[in-house]
């Protein structure tokens, strides 16, 4: 039974990305790349099974009930993209798949940016089902469901916002789709909603999501590092006009995002995403900039969505009270606590390289955390961006 059986089983800012590109590059080229953090042993044959999972994916098509559910929850979508979701298919031959001779997964999707951004989520969240199947790794479901309900009543109990970002790592769709329902039925209104379109549309949610870095990575290429940032933002509003009000600030790291976070882009977005670093000096330097920027914190929203648990979320959560407002984004914590000595993949897809148009020569996209281990990108590249804006190794 093949993985990914609709096209909304996939995280809302994919859609999002793929329509501003549209939009605004409509010739513009991207490659993804996966990356595996933890360099696992894949077994032999596991890139012929994720072809023929690629292969069924060409036949997914957006039904009429999925495309109601989107012009329903996305207004902020115009009819003209629906319409071309309507007639979108996977593409199996923009895709790459082998193993090395080290056995290592090696995956790349190259092509036209509004298309093959719709590959990330899902590709991961195949690679991960598929790789448990093959190895015969089995949910305790009676733990699963145990663990889930407590988490659920803790994060209700401590009045903590927050949503389910856990489709890309998760241990399969069937236990991402039962820890939803058991979020829903155990945290009531604390559970904002979903970033899995498909589980939004099927347990009634609210579909939840803010841009990627790869959107931030791409106009660094184009524009400069320095103007990346600042780019993204003014491209994002060109775009959505006030709606979709996240902007991630780890791309580049923190303290460059926050030089390029003017007035302007203060009062627009409503809320800024921690993904990477230490929460509690982020808090610290967001609320700097919104007072130097004479904008009250308390009005704003931290989203943190790096590495969460319930127990790290309850006290981020604290440290923010009477400061800021917070909500979270908790992915494999919620959808790969499974038992059975069950470890969550460590896999990321990460854009490569980029162009505006099929003609150029191809550009580097590099991503600089917070945190050194969460670098990506050609290693002279990331040299150039940390000369370029002035950061240290020593992150």
């Amino acid at each position: 039974m093949s993985i990914i059986k609709s096209l909304l089983d996939t995280d809302l800012y994919k859609f999002t990305t793929s329509y501003a590109y549209a939009k605004l590059f409509p010739r513009a080229m991207g490659e993804f790349v996966f990356i595996d953090r933890d360099k696992v042993q894949y077994p032999e044959g596991f890139d012929l099974l994720v072809k023929d999972e690629l292969q069924a994916m060409a036949k997914i098509a957006l039904t009429d009930e999925e495309a109601a559910f989107l012009e329903r929850e996305m207004p902020y979508i115009p009819p003209i993209y629906i319409d071309f979701l309507r007639g979108y298919r996977f593409d199996p031959d923009e895709v790459k798949v082998s193993l090395d001779e080290n056995r290592r997964l090696q995956i790349s999707a190259e092509g036209l940016l509004y298309r093959i951004t719709l590959w990330e989520t899902p590709i991961l969240a195949l690679v991960s089902e598929l790789y448990y199947r093959v190895t015969q790794q089995k949910p305790d479901m009676e733990y699963t469901k145990r663990v889930i309900v407590e988490k659920a009543e803790k994060m209700k109990a401590h009045n903590v916002v927050f949503s389910m970002f856990g489709m890309r790592r998760r241990f399969s769709l069937e236990i991402e789709d039962l820890v939803t329902k058991l979020l829903k039925e155990h945290s009531g209104t604390n559970f904002f909603g979903t970033s899995n379109m498909y589980l939004a549309m099927k347990h009634g949610l609210k579909v939840s999501g803010t841009h990627p870095h790869e959107w931030i990575q791409f106009h660094g290429a184009i524009y400069g590092y320095k103007m990346a940032n600042y780019m993204a933002m003014e491209h994002w509003i060109d775009v959505y006009d006030g709606d979709l009000g996240t902007v991630l600030t780890d791309t580049y790291t923190t303290d460059v995002f926050m030089k390029n976070f003017s007035k302007k882009h203060a009062m627009l977005f409503t809320s800024l995403r921690h993904d990477s670093g230490d929460p509690i000096l982020f808090i610290d330097k967001a609320i700097k900039r919104y007072i130097e920027l004479r904008v009250d914190p308390k009005i704003k929203y931290l989203i943190f969505s790096d590495s969460l648990n319930v127990d790290k979320a309850i006290r981020i959560k604290e440290a923010c009270e009477g400061k800021i407002r917070a909500s979270f984004g908790i992915g494999t914590n919620f959808s790969n606590d499974v038992g059975n000595n069950v470890k969550p993949m460590n896999i990321v897809m990460k854009l490569w390289k980029c162009k505006m148009t099929k003609k150029e020569t191809w550009h580097n996209c590099v991503k600089l955390s917070d945190v050194i281990g969460k670098h990506t990108g050609d290693p002279q590249e990331l040299a150039l961006a940390m000369q370029t804006l002035d950061i240290s190794q020593k992150i």
